[in-house]
């Protein structure tokens, strides 16, 4: 699937674009230098565009990874196996399910740093599924159904309002209509590791998120003693809000 973001992040790269290897400026010697992106349940790893352009233009290399949300080990093999290929230590960034896949690739040795956008962050034995009973559904997490494999995707009706509210309603439409099922199984599955007890992390907090409630989001960064920043943006503030997005992954690679 191509870009499903790109009509919404057209002004976003036109402001930031990546510019050509020999133009990009050089970053100081003890800046973190590999950024590596998680996505999330029910997107791909073109969710990461906006933030990407801009981390891109400022002579980061930037890798998102394409997680194929069959389980938590095969997102966290996909994760580590572009981990392993980067050259230096990396910032590792995880997007609403993808928090979890980060918390367990964390542990990676070249990971030297975790930032949460609007995610989980589970501490060892915990589940998603556990988590997200442990008080009231919000209306994205009310709207999941399941298909007849037990593949896990969210109403259409709902997707625009709930996750993508501060985007362009074409834009939320379209994400709903060409969502990427999560198999039911990874929400089950227990976290065996959290990186955050050992790396510093950073959270973006989104205030206005209908997916994950934003008391959640308080609650894992306060667990994990992150550097918090907060949005006032939906679910999907990873493209609404892809500068702070951008502003905070900096400063957990050392720029800021």
């Amino acid at each position: 699937m191509k870009s499903l973001l790109m009509s919404a992040l057209m002004l976003t790269t036109a402001m930031f674009g990546a510019a050509p290897a020999w133009a990009q400026p050089a970053l100081p010697d003890q800046t973190i230098k590999n950024i590596v992106l998680v996505h999330g349940a029910f997107v791909d790893e073109t969710s990461w565009d906006g933030v990407a352009a801009i981390l891109t233009a400022k002579g980061y290399n930037v890798t998102a990874v394409k997680n194929p949300l069959t389980s938590l080990a095969d997102d966290v093999a996909a994760t580590n196996a572009v981990l392993d290929a980067q050259n230096g230590p990396v910032v590792l960034v995880g997007h609403s399910w993808g928090g979890v896949v980060i918390g367990e690739a964390g542990d990676n040795a070249k990971v030297a740093s975790l930032v949460y956008v609007s995610a989980f962050a589970p501490e060892k034995g915990e589940t998603i599924t556990a988590l997200a009973a442990s008080g009231p559904a919000t209306p994205g997490a009310a709207a999941i159904r399941p298909d007849v494999k037990g593949y896990l995707t969210i109403d259409p009706a709902v997707f625009p309002s709930a996750v993508a509210g501060d985007l362009p309603k074409k834009i939320g439409e379209h994400l709903a209509a060409h969502q990427m099922p999560i198999n039911h199984t990874a929400f089950d599955a227990p976290a065996d590791v959290a990186a955050w007890h050992d790396k510093p992390s950073w959270y973006v907090l989104s205030s206005k998120d209908l997916v994950l409630d934003p008391h959640a989001q308080a609650f894992f960064a306060e667990r994990m003693k992150a550097k918090v920043t907060t949005v006032e943006g939906s679910h999907a503030s990873l493209a609404s809000h892809a500068k702070e997005v951008a502003a905070v992954i900096e400063a957990a690679a050392g720029a800021k």
